[in-house]
């Protein structure tokens, strides 16, 4: 049975109590019921509760006309509560998606504005949690996706909430009609090619005729999912952390993780963990793609396996795997001479290029591997450049970008390897400092 209704408000409060020290929640607000309600809530909590700063954002898609009446009507909803909003407009990317495309611009919107110690409030309520389980459940989903939307989560420099989790639809409705609430009704949401919509028109109707309770129990798998889904989360932390060991090209910037560890494990131990590893870097595959990880995971030693997936690759070399991603994916564009060696060389690309000590007499310049490169070493005389990278391991994705200067034809450094990067007996060496995922990204 739904709690009384004078408890809205206090239940709102007591979801967000871990949250009343942060400096600003900020309602995403669509103008629809649900953040209509949300919004009246918190700003009637604050006429007598000490909260965070209270604002708005409104993200405008113009993905239909007569969504261009919304911000207006947003406005003059916050004006009368006294809640400030910001109106955001986004562009939405086609693609074979309009709901997913919409959702990705609107969250990029919010990532945006959420700063450091800042929440951005959304109202997604019981129903809503109970579709997104029979939407999941429906495509095949394991125990990540059936634990449904979270009730928090980092965004941005700040945090997610969800704190109407535990509220039905109709409770939302009653506040609504007892405090003669206005608020927009979107047409798309009664297009019932979109799926959300039709689960939400003609599936869940039917069940709750039969089990009136349906929703309810939905919700409360997906709070017993949840639980799973943060053991499992455990488990692969314990996994993952033998599997994060040093390697001497910690200095990549890429991120790595050694394989035998990974590879020791069951085969659910092994999707468990580098599951939980890639959701931080990509769309995670779906289970007819993980024979990918298989084929990445048994490859002979001289392999060069490499899994691609939605937002980039997955690379083994070395006994480790290695995740590339943006700028590692594009190749190094051509350098040629470096004019001041007194000053650091900005590589198209691939980061920046700099001398300790005293440069060596020029003309210098930077080349890529092309094969059949080769260097004269103090010690050992001439020596085939495959070679030396061979004997020091350098994994495969790097040997094309690693910055090499020449003088004339002679090859007088390798980058950041010891013993090929400069000259003991004159005092210098060459530096290397890749591309930061951020600078690859800008």
């Amino acid at each position: 049975m739904s709690q009384p209704m004078i408890d809205l408000p206090v239940r709102l409060l007591l979801n967000l109590k871990p949250w009343r020290n942060a400096k600003t929640w900020r309602i995403a607000f669509s103008g629809g019921l649900d953040s209509t309600v949300l919004l009246h809530l918190l700003a009637n909590l604050a006429k007598t509760e000490s909260l965070p700063a209270l604002s708005a954002i409104h993200v405008h898609h113009g993905l239909q006309a007569v969504a261009d009446t919304w911000p207006e009507h947003c406005q003059s909803v916050c004006d009368g509560l006294g809640v400030p909003l910001q109106v955001v407009h986004v562009q939405v990317q086609p693609g074979a998606s309009l709901e997913r495309a919409a959702r990705d611009a609107r969250y990029g919107a919010f990532i945006e504005a959420t700063q450091i110690n800042e929440v951005l409030l959304t109202a997604q309520h019981r129903d809503d949690q109970a579709e997104t389980l029979l939407f999941r459940l429906l495509r095949g989903a394991g125990v990540r996706g059936l634990s449904g939307v979270p009730s928090q989560r980092p965004l941005g420099r700040g945090h997610l909430l969800r704190p109407l989790l535990d509220v039905s639809r109709a409770e939302l409705e009653a506040y609504a009609t007892e405090h003669q609430l206005r608020w927009i009704e979107d047409p798309s949401n009664q297009d019932h090619q979109f799926s959300r919509n039709y689960l939400r028109h003609q599936v869940l109707p039917v069940m709750t005729t039969r089990w009136p309770q349906a929703v309810a129990s939905m919700a409360r798998s997906a709070a017993h999912l949840s639980e799973a889904r943060g053991l499992l989360d455990e488990l692969a932390q314990i996994d993952l952390a033998h599997a994060r060991t040093d390697s001497e090209f910690d200095w990549l910037g890429v991120p790595s993780l050694e394989l035998s560890p990974i590879a020791k494990r069951s085969a659910a131990r092994q999707r468990n963990a580098v599951s939980h590893w890639l959701a931080a870097l990509t769309r995670l595959p779906d289970s007819d793609h993980w024979s990918g990880w298989e084929d990445l995971r048994d490859a002979t030693g001289d392999a060069r396996p490499v899994w691609r997936l939605a937002d980039g690759e997955l690379h083994r070399a070395g006994g480790r795997i290695w995740w590339l991603s943006s700028h590692w994916l594009r190749p190094a564009l051509d350098v040629g001479r470096w004019a001041d060696p007194s000053q650091a060389l900005v590589l198209p690309g691939n980061g920046e290029l700099e001398f300790t000590g005293q440069p060596p007499e020029g003309p210098l310049h930077i080349r890529y591997r092309e094969g059949g490169e080769a260097m004269n070493l103090p010690d050992r005389g001439h020596r085939d450049l495959k070679r030396l990278l061979n004997e020091r391991g350098v994994p495969g994705f790097v040997r094309g970008r690693l910055p090499l200067l020449y003088r004339g034809e002679q090859l007088l450094a390798v980058a950041n390897l010891r013993g090929l990067n400069g000259n003991e007996q004159d005092g210098w060496n060459l530096h290397w400092q890749p591309p930061s995922e951020d600078q690859g990204l800008s």
